[in-house]
């Protein structure tokens, strides 16, 4: 029996030592194996007919054989060169230990792609007597200590470009419109668009004497949409009138900094009459007496509380878009916005943020005016 158990033993110690051995054999087997490093240029790249693409291995690699173009072995590296076939090829490259596929796509050499030169679109040229308001983001209303309850809150508006006057319409082009349509002339007018102050100051159809450039007053709104319509235009929307008023200088009081100034602006009855349009400084965007002289209609209706809930691009108050005011107007009732304020008005009215809002009848007590806006086609 202790001859058996012996026996046994011996073929235990036996069977385990050939499986370390063997073991051991597959371990040291599966280092030696020679891996695939990187292929350059990668796969999956565009390269010419005449390219070379380089294998590196972690060690000598043996014979390697590719199914497209030439390999040749140095080392680790292998270096194989075209020429490659046009369009996307797929190349089986094969070594001792293992094998790759390799995808690449060829370009004609010849072929040159040419990619057209970026040329920055000009800007619109404007039509006489107007300027360009460019397109983009500013920020509309006021939050400061004097701001009124209905400039808030400020909000950012995207508005698209558009023309608009340099200055503000005058008695001298007013007068070619009424004789051009007498439906609106002072003796003639609908009762349903004026007040009784509409062209108060003219005499029949004659504007007071000298001033043929000083800014046309005691319109209404009806009669500022009836001539801006005659010459091709409308008014502008509130958003674009402050966007125009502030001349690219976000957060400013006025046109042209914090500071009120007689020498920029006709205002706090310093004169005691309205000035010739153009005669202060315009602003940034080279637009005029936004700040003083006389008011100026819009095309939107006034709602005090609309810039809580304005569109963020191109808001139009009262209506959804410029054109269903412009195509009826003569049937509006609602009240219209009023800005810039005029020669009579106090500093604080005299502000870029600054609303009012009357009557689309009113004509104003001599200092209320308008300038036109025109799309960009």
């Amino acid at each position: 029996m202790k001859t058996f158990f012996n026996y046994m033993i011996l073929i235990v110690v036996g069977i385990l030592t050939v499986c370390m051995l063997s073991c051991g054999e597959r371990a040291e087997d599966d280092e030696e194996l020679v891996r695939l490093i990187r292929a350059t240029p990668s796969p999956g790249s565009t390269i010419e007919e005449s390219s070379t693409i380089t294998i590196t291995f972690d060690s000598e690699p043996g014979i390697v054989e590719v199914t497209v173009g030439t390999a040749v072995t140095s080392g680790n590296t292998v270096t194989i060169t075209g020429p490659f076939p046009d369009g996307q090829f797929t190349m089986k490259l094969t070594w001792e230990d293992g094998e790759r596929d390799l995808t690449y796509t060829v370009g004609s050499s010849d072929t040159v792609i040419t990619v057209p030169e970026q040329v920055p679109e000009p800007d619109p040229i404007a039509p006489e007597g107007m300027v360009l308001i460019p397109e983009g983001d500013f920020v509309m209303g006021s939050e400061n200590a004097i701001a009124d309850n209905d400039e808030q809150p400020e909000h950012t508006v995207f508005i698209d470009a558009f023309f608009i006057d340099e200055n503000e319409v005058t008695n001298a082009e007013f007068k070619e419109f009424v004789l051009a349509n007498p439906q609106w002339q002072k003796d003639q007018i609908d009762e349903r668009f004026k007040d009784e102050n509409y062209l108060s100051d003219w005499d029949r159809n004659n504007f007071p004497h000298d001033e043929d450039d000083h800014p046309v007053r005691y319109v209404s709104w009806y009669a500022a949409m009836a001539y801006a319509q005659w010459v091709d235009k409308r008014l502008p929307t509130e958003a674009e009138w402050e966007k125009a008023a502030r001349g690219g200088l976000n957060g400013k009081k006025y046109p042209w900094g914090d500071l009120i100034s007689e020498r920029r602006a006709n205002y706090g009855k310093l004169i005691g009459h309205t000035t010739p349009v153009g005669e202060y400084p315009p602003n940034d965007y080279g637009v005029y007496d936004t700040s003083g002289n006389v008011w100026e209609w819009c095309l939107d209706a006034y709602q005090s509380d609309f810039y809580a809930n304005s569109p963020r691009e191109n808001p139009v108050a009262g209506a959804d878009n410029v054109e269903e005011i412009v195509n009826d107007f003569e049937n509006v009732v609602t009240d219209r916005v009023l800005r810039g304020s005029g020669w009579n008005g106090n500093p604080e009215w005299l502000r870029s943020a600054n609303r009012y809002g009357d009557s689309p009848t009113y004509g104003g007590i001599g200092a209320l005016g308008f300038r036109c806006a025109k799309d960009i086609e």
